[in-house]
């Protein structure tokens, strides 16, 4: 029987599910408790985590029995992988499962900033009539989305935008431009910058790393068509926000949904507060009753796997 060492929040059957197999510690807190994780890593021959555990430095030097460190997430930029794997820790992502949560959110997102019409309740059960100001939404259909990143997320995201009439165009860096892919979601591939150009929407679906990092900062933001809207659901890092917040009050943005920031949680920001056509949601692009569980029981199953 292994030792089964659970720091974040996970699907309590899920979770049980790992008990009936193994020793399990399940703490949702105890990634907040920097020196009692790593006295129960130290016992762990499994450690699961969401994105707030960052495994690297002592905690990853106190994995001295860990096999496997289990990613209730896609996200690997909290876990130093390749450190992991000199130790002969396998690290587990939950490639998929939370998929349709992102496209569902992207999507939302995109509808509701291109109508521009859905903040309007507390102006309206105060006797106001935006009715003018807030006639000019754009629908959805016949929108061009500009899909940045082209794996599990990226490719659901455009399934459900070709499902509402939009016109989908999509570049990933790590496929070929003729990768086909692209033909089989229905989807045209673009370079980055036609992409930027051309888009009404884009949306973001690339991991943190050098070359992704500040990718839409103040100048790229200027090559956007102006009215655009701009949603950020895979890391901070990746889009300069004060450059986002001047874009949307000079107009050159037409709106922009954030879900993940540069610091978690977010400090409080002049920047933008009263900011307007702004989104700003606490990193749950990803999660939902559905998702959660989807992922948990992933990982459960694969973690045990890694095990046997």
């Amino acid at each position: 029987m292994a030792r089964i060492v659970i720091c974040e929040f996970m699907d309590e059957r899920a979770v049980a599910r790992l008990e009936a197999a193994h020793e399990v510690l399940y703490d949702p807190q105890l990634v907040g408790d920097a020196t009692r994780l790593r006295a129960e890593a130290a016992k762990a021959d499994a450690l699961v985590v969401r994105n707030l555990t960052q495994v690297r430095g002592e905690l990853l030097a106190a994995l001295t029995r860990c096999k496997v460190v289990g990613r209730l997430g896609v996200g690997l930029d909290n876990i130093d992988v390749p450190a992991c794997e000199a130790k002969g820790i396998k690290v587990i992502p939950a490639t998929g499962a939370n998929a349709l949560s992102v496209a569902e959110y992207v999507i939302a997102s995109t509808m509701l900033l291109l109508r521009g019409a859905f903040a309007s309740s507390a102006a309206v059960a105060a006797g106001e009539w935006p009715r003018a100001a807030l006639g000019n939404g754009r629908e959805t259909a016949g929108q061009t989305l500009g899909i940045i990143g082209f794996g599990s997320i990226g490719q659901t995201t455009a399934r459900l935008a070709r499902g509402l009439g939009m016109q989908v165009i999509a570049y990933d860096a790590m496929l070929a431009p003729d990768a086909p892919l692209f033909a089989q979601a229905g989807v045209r591939h673009a370079g980055l910058d036609e992409l930027i150009s051309n888009a009404d929407a884009v949306t973001l679906h690339v991991p943190l790393v050098d070359t992704t990092r500040g990718l839409f900062n103040a100048a790229r933001i200027g090559q956007m068509k102006k009215g655009a809207v701009l949603i950020n659901t895979s890391r901070g890092h990746i889009v300069d926000v004060a450059a986002v917040s001047a874009a949307l009050r000079s107009g050159q943005l037409g709106g922009a949904a954030i879900d993940v920031f540069d610091v978690e949680p977010l400090p409080a920001s002049a920047a933008l507060q009263s900011c307007p056509n702004l989104l700003l949601t606490p990193h749950i692009s990803g999660v939902s009753m559905q998702s959660n569980e989807r992922v948990s029981f992933m990982i459960a199953d694969k973690v045990m796997e890694s095990l046997k």
